[in-house]
């Protein structure tokens, strides 16, 4: 009798304890629950105010643009089509900016791909893990060089060097060769960064594999590794030309100081941004022609961002490799 007591005490004891880990283990989902419900909320609430903001600028543009629309003298056939850009003379052709800002962002591109994806295969495939960790934070100081310091570095030193090589007769004091050479070294950290990512996601099962076929490391590296992360290296090309096209302080600074339809890249013409800046800088009263014209550039301008993100987007889904 004593035996069954104690072994349906020990039993009580047993089940006891049994339900109070059972207890505590509830509670510490059940806190683990709330923590998670709590993050995910203010990561939604980040995410919402990232949408939030964009949706705002796109208003407060497209609102303000429509007020260039009740204008007689615009029409936007026009704005797409002519090439003189002087609204107070009842002008809106927006190709002289939009092809400057093309010329521009085509010679910054010309000079950080190659660069850039170069730097990346060194950093990814060639380099100690000791001279990685030493290049790249030095490469990534070009980041946070301000851009107007690279404009004064276009116009004082590299045009100068342009009219001594080429002849001033041919390189205007302001032009957009050199704007464009000295923003392509300033988004360089972007494009190399970005692409050293996407290069060192690819497994190193696909080198090994390489390796073991007799292939050599350069070998590996553009038909291999390269190929492999194709889709992360054009998104960090067009996240580069995306920069470009959005760049302010070096354009306005080195490329030019009015609108120029011309295809010459050693002369002067101002950009969609290079304008905005100039035109914002002086005084403006509300709802004149000037005003109401730098919100029309401004949409324009994004809807090009626009354009490229999307066609990114299609690009990282076109080309994605997925691995296990």
């Amino acid at each position: 009798m004593q035996v069954q007591l104690d072994v349906r005490r020990k039993t009580d004891l047993l089940a006891g304890a049994n339900r109070e880990a059972v207890e505590q283990k509830t509670a510490l989902l059940r806190h683990s629950r709330v923590s998670e419900d709590i993050i995910r909320i203010l990561l939604l609430l980040c995410a919402g105010f990232s949408i939030f903001t964009t949706l705002g600028i796109l208003a407060v543009l497209i609102g303000e643009s429509r007020l260039l629309f009740s204008n007689p003298d615009f029409n936007i056939v026009e704005f797409f089509s002519t090439t003189a850009w002087q609204p107070q003379a009842g002008q809106f052709g927006i190709w002289p900016l939009l092809l400057a800002t093309i010329i521009t962002s085509l010679f910054a591109m010309l000079v950080a791909i190659p660069l850039g994806l170069g730097a990346a295969i060194y950093l990814s495939e060639y380099a100690s893990p000791r001279a990685r960790a030493t290049l790249k934070p030095i490469l990534e100081i070009l980041a946070g060089v301000p851009t107007v310091v690279y404009g004064f570095f276009a116009l004082q030193t590299v045009t100068p060097f342009l009219r001594n090589l080429i002849g001033p007769d041919i390189v205007s004091f302001q032009n957009m060769f050199a704007a464009g050479i000295v923003m392509g070294f300033m988004i360089l950290p972007t494009v190399t960064s970005v692409s050293e990512d996407a290069l060192s996601a690819v497994p190193r099962a696909l080198r090994e594999a390489s390796y073991g076929l007799g292939a050599t490391r350069l070998e590996t590296s553009l038909k291999i590794v390269v190929p492999a992360a194709l889709s992360g290296i054009i998104a960090a090309f067009i996240l580069g030309i995306s920069r470009a096209v959005g760049e302010t302080m070096i354009v306005a600074l080195a490329a030019g100081g009015g609108p120029n339809f011309t295809t010459n890249p050693f002369k002067s013409a101002e950009t969609i941004t290079g304008h905005i800046v100039r035109i914002s800088g002086g005084e403006l009263s509300y709802n004149s022609v000037e005003y109401n014209s730098l919100f029309i550039l401004g949409l324009a301008l994004f809807g090009v961002t626009l354009v490229l993100n999307l066609v990114s987007q299609r690009i990282i889904r076109r080309f994605r490799e997925a691995y296990e």
